[in-house]
C-alpha cells in the first residue's frame, strides 16, 4: 500500500512517500480503505517536533513510536475482524486514529471500540457528506464539542472565539451558535464573510481592532488556536466568565462521532474545507497549514 512516512523530525520534507505491506485486522478490528486524511496541527506539530513533549512521546532524537502521521480519515470497510459486531464491509466510515496515527496510507486498522485518545473512534459517516468533507471532522469537531460541552453554554449567552477561522474555530462557531449562544468571531479580515456565515452575529478584525477594550461582555471566551494572552481576555469576560484554550484538555466520548454525525446530517454543522491536495503533494500541504493562514481544513485525497 501506498504510505506516507517520516524517519527524521524536520521540515515538512521530512516526509516521504513509499510502499509498505498491507496491514490485516485482529479479531476486534476492522481495516478500512482510506479515501481521504487531513492535516492537522497536531501532525505538523508531531512532525516536527513542537513541543518538546512530542520528543518525549515519539522518541528523543528520531521517530520511534509512530512514523506514519494522519490522525483522521474516511473511508470505506475492506474487511472485519472475527470479533467485530458493529460494521460489516462495505460501510463507509469516517474515523478518529486517537495517538496511534496512521492516515496517512492506504490502509488503516482501528479497534471497534476502546479508550478514544489512545485506540480512536470510528462511526459510519454522515450520509451527505463526501469522504473528503467527512475525513476534515473529527478532530477539529470533537475538539470544538468537547470545549463548549464543558462550557455549559446557555442559550442567550455570549460567547467569543478566538481564531474563528481555523479548524477548531469554524466548528465552535457553529456549536455555539447551535447551543444559542450570541456569537462573536475574531479572524483576519479576509476571513470576516465566512466567519458570519458560520453563526457570528458579531466579528472582529484582529490586526484592527481589539476585543478586549471596554467593557467586560462574555460568558465565556474560548481560544481555538492557543494564543491569547490573559491581559487580553480577562478585561473581556464578565464576572464569572469561563476562559478555555485548545492548550488545555477535554476528555473524548465514545459517541462523540456518532452526535457528530447526527448533527451533520440535520443541517447543524458542516466542514469547511480550504483546499485538497493528493497524498503525492503531502509536503506542500504540510508547508500550507504550518503557515497557519489557513481556512477550516486542508484534506488529503488518497483515492485519486
Amino acid at each position: 500500500m501506498k504510505a506516507v512516512i517520516y524517519e527524521k523530525y524536520g521540515p515538512p520534507e521530512v516526509l516521504k512517500l513509499t510502499q509498505l505491506d498491507k496491514p490485516v485486522p485482529k479479531a476486534n478490528e476492522v481495516l478500512v480503505k482510506i479515501h481521504a486524511t487531513s492535516v492537522t496541527a497536531g501532525d505538523w506539530r508531531m512532525r516536527k517536533p513542537d513541543p518538546m513533549a512530542a520528543r518525549l512521546f515519539n522518541g528523543l532524537f528520531k521517530p520511534r513510536k509512530i512514523k506514519i502521521l494522519g490522525f483522521e480519515l474516511a473511508g470505506e470497510i475492506e474487511a472485519i475482524g472475527r470479533e467485530v459486531k458493529r460494521f460489516k464491509p462495505g460501510d463507509q466510515v469516517f474515523a478518529f486514529t486517537g495517538f496511534g496515527f496512521g492516515a496517512y496510507a492506504e490502509y488503516k486498522c482501528l479497534p471497534e471500540g476502546g479508550a478514544p485518545e489512545k485506540v480512536g473512534l470510528i462511526e459510519l459517516k454522515p450520509a451527505n457528506l463526501t469522504f473528503l468533507q467527512a475525513a476534515a471532522l473529527p478532530c477539529g469537531a470533537m475538539t470544538a464539542l468537547g470545549f463548549l460541552t464543558k462550557a455549559h453554554i446557555q442559550p442567550g449567552q455570549k460567547v467569543l472565539v478566538y481564531g474563528a477561522s481555523g479548524s477548531v474555530g469554524t466548528y465552535a462557531l457553529q456549536l455555539a451558535s447551535e447551543f444559542g449562544g450570541e456569537v462573536t468571531g475574531v479572524c483576519s479580515a479576509s476571513n470576516i464573510e465566512l466567519v458570519r456565515s458560520l453563526g457570528a452575529i458579531h466579528v472582529f478584525d484582529y490586526t484592527r481592532a481589539d476585543f478586549s477594550l471596554g467593557v467586560a461582555a462574555y460568558d465565556m471566551i474560548f481560544d481555538a488556536v492557543g494564543k491569547l494572552n490573559p491581559s487580553k481576555y480577562k478585561p473581556a469576560l464578565k464576572e464569572g466568565g469561563k476562559y478555555f484554550s485548545v492548550t488545555g484538555s477535554i476528555r473524548l466520548k465514545n459517541d462523540d462521532l456518532a452526535t457528530l454525525k447526527e448533527m451533520v446530517e440535520a443541517g447543524k454543522i458542516t466542514p469547511v474545507i480550504d483546499r485538497v491536495y493528493p497524498i503525492e503533494q503531502i509536503v506542500e500541504a504540510h508547508h500550507y497549514v504550518e503557515m497557519g493562514h489557513k481556512k477550516g481544513n486542508v484534506v488529503i485525497s488518497i483515492l485519486g
